[in-house]
């Protein structure tokens, strides 16, 4: 997700509630990878699952410590060598850490550095939504999980997808491929994952 304007497009209400309902969802889903799976590929291009959870749960406590004044580094370097049953309490810490960082409201009006640009308190809240249920698919389809909850959800912050990230808006330095067909059929979290430029007919 790539912008330069500290003006974003936020769901409807307060991200920081669809930001705890979301990161539920993932949650879940990192509690369910086993260790023999770490190695296995994911929807994301180069991400074994390892790999993906470093990034998420670096990019958790990342932009946790923006909300806390500091810089807004990805931080999965410092997490590669996470012990393999490790990965569920350090996400459990990093969000716990988000949400205390992003409780004070007028944050959320406040402009922001983050990796995808200058943004309102309000649009980093809304990055977090957008990537903690894109993930969560990404790991789900990786180990074979069933179906996701919060399917209200998902169509909600798709929506809200298509006006933060268009489909003209990709290319060099947007970490999002095309948009990419997805089925009839297809649940609210493939059809982000397809706006997203994941293939999700199982082809590739």
């Amino acid at each position: 997700m790539t912008t330069t304007s500290t003006e974003a497009h936020t769901p409807v209400g307060d991200p920081r509630e669809l930001y705890a309902r979301a990161a539920d969802v993932l949650a879940g889903v990192i509690a369910e990878v086993r260790p023999e799976q770490l190695g296995d590929p994911t929807p994301c291009a180069d991400f074994a699952v390892r790999d993906l959870l470093g990034h998420v749960v670096g990019s958790t406590h990342g932009l946790a410590g923006v909300g806390e004044g500091g810089p807004g580094e990805d931080r999965s370097f410092a997490v590669r060598e996470v012990p393999d049953d490790g990965w569920p309490a350090l996400y459990e810490e990093g969000r716990s850490r988000f949400v205390a960082a992003w409780s004070d409201g007028a944050k959320l009006e406040r402009p922001f550095a983050v990796p995808w640009g200058t943004v309102p308190g309000r649009g980093v809240l809304a990055g977090a939504v957008m990537e903690s249920l894109a993930h969560a698919w990404d790991l789900a389809r990786a180990i074979g999980a069933g179906p996701l909850p919060e399917q209200e959800l998902a169509a909600h912050v798709l929506e809200l997808t298509r006006t933060m990230v268009p489909a003209e808006r990709r290319g060099p330095g947007v970490p999002f491929g095309p948009v990419r067909e997805a089925p009839e059929g297809t649940d609210a979290y493939g059809r982000l994952a397809a706006w997203l430029g994941r293939d999700v007919t199982g082809r590739e």
